[in-house]
């Protein structure tokens, strides 16, 4: 039985941050949480923790921070950026380029239930057009659809990674099933919105054989999708430690492969 995630509200100054690797396909990023209630063992944004002074283990999914001010801290952002285009909402569309939610934590995490911090910046990003990219496991994303609609909305990215029920427990032991997520993905396509899946991560040895790949992405146009983006599986220094802990707990006998695949790593104190 997981621990029950702990929920602190923060404040913020910014909403949204200007995204500087020009390999990224949107320019700006908005995340509401930080730390994330799904627990995935692969996620690169456990390395965020470490900022702030917490180690990148379970304290991620443990230890979510609320950012309860971030819809006005948005509405005051793009203000700011539409007097400065004139009031003009397609030349403040136009200026400002796409942004992307989720790209650090699942804005639609199960404390989103509750607080509704992503509709409310939903409904702001709606208001000023601003042109919007989604990624999440959770089907509640549906609860949405009414803002999506309305919205410059340019994706919807369900993560879906492997079909297979051990490897999804072994990996992301509090997130909604694959087929759960399949069916999101059907009901935004009935509902005419640009969604897909992002096959991601691939992990190496584990669900990255030709079989595997190829059910996901058959499913995925089964259930509608749009389009299928791959991505292969990476590791940050602080996150390698709590990945290996879990895989030597799950598949040992692909330690070995692994610390070949990936630099050598310090050992996490269990």
């Amino acid at each position: 039985m997981l621990e029950a995630p702990q929920y602190v509200d923060i404040a913020v100054k910014q909403a949204v941050h200007r995204v500087q690797a020009p390999s990224m396909p949107f320019a700006w990023s908005l995340n509401p949480y930080r730390g994330c209630s799904h627990g995935c063992a692969f996620c690169y944004a456990r390395s965020t923790h470490s900022f702030l002074g917490f180690a990148a283990d379970d304290t991620f999914r443990k230890h979510v921070m609320v950012k309860a001010a971030i819809p006005e801290a948005l509405e005051r952002q793009l203000e700011t950026k539409l007097r400065a285009c004139g009031g003009n909402l397609e030349r403040l569309s136009t200026s400002f380029g796409t942004l992307a939610i989720g790209t650090a934590t699942d804005p639609y995490q199960s404390i989103e239930a509750k607080r509704e911090i992503t509709r409310s910046c939903l409904e702001v990003l709606a208001k000023y057009q601003i042109r919007t990219t989604i990624t999440t496991r959770s089907p509640l994303i549906l609860r949405d659809v009414d803002i999506l609609k309305r919205m410059r909305l340019e994706s919807v990215q369900l993560s879906i990674h492997t079909l297979d029920g051990d490897i999804w427990r072994a990996f992301e032991p509090a997130t909604p099933a694959p087929k759960t997520r399949l069916a999101t993905v059907r009901k935004l396509a009935e509902h005419k919105l640009p969604v897909g899946v992002f096959l991601a991560p691939i992990l190496p040895y584990i669900s990255d054989d030709e079989a595997q790949m190829h059910s996901v992405i058959e499913e995925a146009v089964a259930h509608g999708a749009h389009f299928v983006m791959p991505s292969i599986l990476r590791l940050a220094p602080e996150v390698k430690p709590w990945f290996f802990d879990v895989l030597r707990h799950t598949y040992p006998h692909l330690l070995e492969q692994y610390e070949k695949l990936y630099e050598p790593f310090a050992e996490w104190p269990i």
